[in-house]
């Protein structure tokens, strides 16, 4: 992935700090390896997957188990600020769906047949289970037999796929904002993704626990996968990209940040399961990926931008969609030889790992990068066949 390159709106009328410049964003390119990986750890030790054992396994699922609602925030906040800052006056929106949805359905399509013939086929055979994630839908139902069929993961591209769709109406919306009041409406969003929990908690059915997750089907999938809700983190991206455009970022540094979310993730350990879904990593985040940004727009330092992270950066969507395959397929595969010591099976994590990342390489090699090649835009002359295609590599996970 390569963030790209976008002309920032000049200050507001006596601001005296000066606009941000022409650059563009390597550090948001790292730092979505770092997230994709955090998901991978979420899912090497779960309790399903994980090949600890006893009290080490304990220790790993309590210690890991909330990286997966840290991953995935990022990427939705993530989304929001890339698109809007990447968005062009001259884009339409039957251009912009195009390039979305060849990013999205390539690396979709043939992550989930490679999950039907590695371990899926055997257990989803109903079509109403597989059909809803084929077409992006599957996040729409509570069922997690639906929600999380076939690649798990491809549940957020469901989500993504709703905020592409409404993406040029927000867009239209937050710049109709005035800069003075883009951190109000930001404040605004920030705490309505803190109070979800809070409304799944008190007023959505709890009974019935789902073993792990500490709260309902229901409550899980409100918070964690209903795509109108997720659309909040999206829009909190866009507004945030809009404040450090116009000049209002306040200041945080990119250290500061870090450490930031650092400590949100110390809390994260200690509070209800469904506020660990987003309402913890909302302001973390929603200072991290600015700083990032305003870092690399002033030349700042950064351990998140150079040739190795970018290349990570890369092949980080390919990376998210296949490491539930990978953890699969090898729990699959090697199931007879568990369980394993500690030494053991941190090797084990380590190379499914490695052959993610090499998988994802393939995958982004032969399958995402030509696709966003040749069928992003329509081939035609003229001055308007790349409009609108400066975020035509910006990843969605």
């Amino acid at each position: 992935m390569t963030i790209p390159t976008q002309r920032p709106q000049a200050a507001a009328p006596g601001r005296s700090r000066r606009a941000p410049s022409l650059t563009g964003l390597p550090s948001l390119t790292g730092l979505r390896f770092y997230a994709a990986t955090a998901v991978f750890l979420y899912h090497v030790t779960s309790p399903q997957l994980s090949p600890f054992s006893g009290g080490t396994a304990h220790d790993a699922t309590r210690l890991f188990g909330i990286a997966g609602g840290l991953g995935v925030s990022f990427f939705f906040i993530l989304s929001g600020f890339i698109l809007t800052w990447s968005a062009r006056p001259t884009d339409t929106p039957a251009l912009f769906m195009r390039r979305r949805l060849v990013k999205l359905y390539p690396n979709h399509l043939v992550t989930f047949v490679i999950s039907l013939l590695v371990f899926a086929g055997a257990t989803t055979t109903a079509w109403q289970n597989w059909l809803p994630n084929l077409l992006l839908v599957q996040t729409w139902s509570w069922n997690p037999a639906v929600s999380f069929s076939v690649n798990a993961p491809s549940w957020s591209l469901g989500c993504e796929l709703l905020f592409y769709l409404c993406f040029p109406l927000l867009l239209r919306a937050v710049k109709a904002i005035s800069p003075a009041r883009l951190w109000a409406w930001a404040v605004v969003f920030a705490a309505a993704v803190v109070a979800v929990p809070a409304f799944a908690y008190a007023v959505l059915p709890g009974e019935v626990r789902i073993p792990g997750w500490q709260a309902s089907e229901v409550q899980n999938w409100f918070v964690y996968q209903l795509p109108p809700v997720r659309m909040l983190e999206f829009v909190l991206g866009m507004l945030l990209a809009r404040i450090v455009l116009t000049d209002r970022w306040v200041g945080v540094r990119l250290w500061q940040a870090v450490l930031l979310c650092v400590a949100a993730y110390a809390v994260a350990l200690n509070v209800p399961y469904l506020y660990t879904l987003s309402a913890v990593w909302v302001i973390p985040l929603g200072l991290l990926i600015p700083a990032a940004a305003v870092a690399d727009v002033q030349g700042r330092r950064s351990p998140f931008r150079g040739r190795v992270m970018k290349w990570l950066g890369e092949v980080s969507f390919a990376f998210y969609l296949l490491q539930a395959t990978v953890l699969i397929g090898g729990n699959k595969y090697l199931a007879g030889h568990a369980p394993y010591g500690f030494g053991k099976a941190l090797g084990l994590s380590l190379l499914a790992w490695a052959l993610t990342t090499v998988l994802a390489y393939l995958l982004y090699t032969v399958v995402e990068r030509p696709a966003m090649k040749y069928l992003s835009r329509p081939r035609r002359r003229g001055a308007d066949a790349g409009a609108g295609t400066t975020e035509q590599t910006i990843g969605v996970r």
